[in-house]
């Protein structure tokens, strides 16, 4: 049920031009943001509580039941090997390499500054997005996630969740053609607020899936080389493979969608996918379910970041829980990272509002983050804001 409230907010003489929201709540009666500057004085309005994180969890526990724990860090240790399933591949270490990589990153709090306000907003591929935070392609629900939820179902929570938040989804692709399908149509039914990766298969296989995402009008497509080794795909008669160079240059030429390129986890191969024309790349080991003892993604983005700074967008994901892991990775050298697991629970436990919840959570830590590093917008996040532990 929900209960509706009034509150009273104190609002200075600047107005309340862009009021946060504290994760879970809904402000009702402030009108826009540009409405709302200039106000000042105390405003009542209506607070609207929703559902809450603790009963989102618990939900999504019960429902993935058997596949995933939702511990209380996601971390991957109770998980280790469980692939298919939730968890990292082998033993698990590339999955926690991505959060001990994280962890080694700390943040200076700096409170002596002029920053009154934290802009989270973020320009990506002619798309205004609340935050710098995506939601990364996730398919298999049957044998990764239980079932319960059908393939459609669980993408549409997830793109759907995902623009309610105010930023863009991802679907991706796999061994039965429905995953790309409902993908498509979910990302198609938003009016092509969504983007659609594709596994690296054959030539032609992919310059078809290319064909088709644009005629959706995706913002854009991406090919998660990354996915190369996977052996579902393999066993159900759809090969892939790692792509040479002119490969990846002629799929790149096959579409005037933006190209993005995910799996990027050296400086060398960041370099020949913009050389090859991609609009931007993600730098990820594919959650730690491809290749074991790899290195986490915060770990390598450094000299990724250094190597093509300015040739592209550099996307990063693994391992990202909270807002001030979203700052880690951009003051790292990310324009903006993508959350997967977080948003298997999202999805599970609270459908599309549970999906914009844990983003919205996750927009307000950032927002809290950057104020207390001195950190004006997503566009100034500085390198010197991070220390590293030894």
């Amino acid at each position: 049920m929900k209960k509706k409230r009034d509150l009273f907010i104190p609002v200075g003489p600047a107005g309340i031009a862009d009021l946060p929201t504290p994760p879970g709540r809904a402000y009702h009666g402030l009108g826009t943001p540009a409405a709302r500057a200039g106000r000042p004085g105390h405003h009542r309005i209506r607070r609207e509580a929703v559902m809450d994180i603790a009963t989102l969890r618990k939900t999504a526990k019960e429902e993935l039941k058997g596949y995933c724990r939702v511990c209380p860090v996601c971390n991957g240790r109770a998980c280790a090997g469980e692939a298919p399933g939730m968890g990292g591949m082998g033993t698990g270490s590339a999955f926690t390499a991505n959060l001990e990589a994280l962890s080694k990153v700390r943040l200076n709090m700096r409170t002596l500054h002029n920053v009154k306000t934290a802009d989270t907003t973020v320009e990506l591929f002619g798309k205004t997005l609340s935050m710098p935070i995506l939601a990364a392609p996730m398919t298999g629900v049957l044998y990764n996630m239980g079932g319960r939820l059908a393939e459609d179902e669980f993408i549409r929570r997830v793109i759907d969740g995902a623009a309610e938040a105010g930023t863009i989804g991802a679907c991706g692709d796999g061994a039965d053609p429905a995953m790309f399908d409902s993908g498509l149509a979910a990302i198609a039914a938003k009016a092509g607020h969504g983007i659609p990766f594709i596994k690296p298969r054959a030539q032609d296989a992919i310059m078809a899936l290319l064909k088709r995402s644009a005629e959706a009008g995706v913002a854009a497509v991406g090919v998660d080389v990354d996915g190369a080794g996977l052996a579902v795909m393999a066993l159900k008669g759809q090969p892939v493979s790692p792509k040479t160079p002119e490969e990846l240059r002629e799929l790149v030429g096959a579409t005037t969608t933006p190209f993005i390129v995910k799996g990027v986890m050296t400086p060398d191969e960041a370099e020949i996918a913009f050389a090859a024309g991609a609009a931007a790349i993600v730098v990820s080991n594919h959650g730690g379910r491809v290749l074991d003892h790899t290195p986490g993604a915060a770990e390598v983005l450094p000299a990724i970041a250094r190597a093509v700074k300015g040739k592209g967008v550099i996307l990063a994901d693994g391992g990202v829980r909270t807002g001030a892991d979203v700052l880690k990775y951009l003051a790292l050298g990310a324009d903006a990272v993508l959350v997967g697991r977080p948003l298997v629970i999202g999805a599970f436990g609270g459908g599309a509002e549970g999906v914009a919840l844990l983003l919205g959570k996750m927009r307000a830590e950032l927002a809290a983050a950057m104020l207390l590093t001195g950190t004006a917008s997503v566009r100034e996040v500085s390198p010197r804001i991070v220390s590293f532990q030894s």
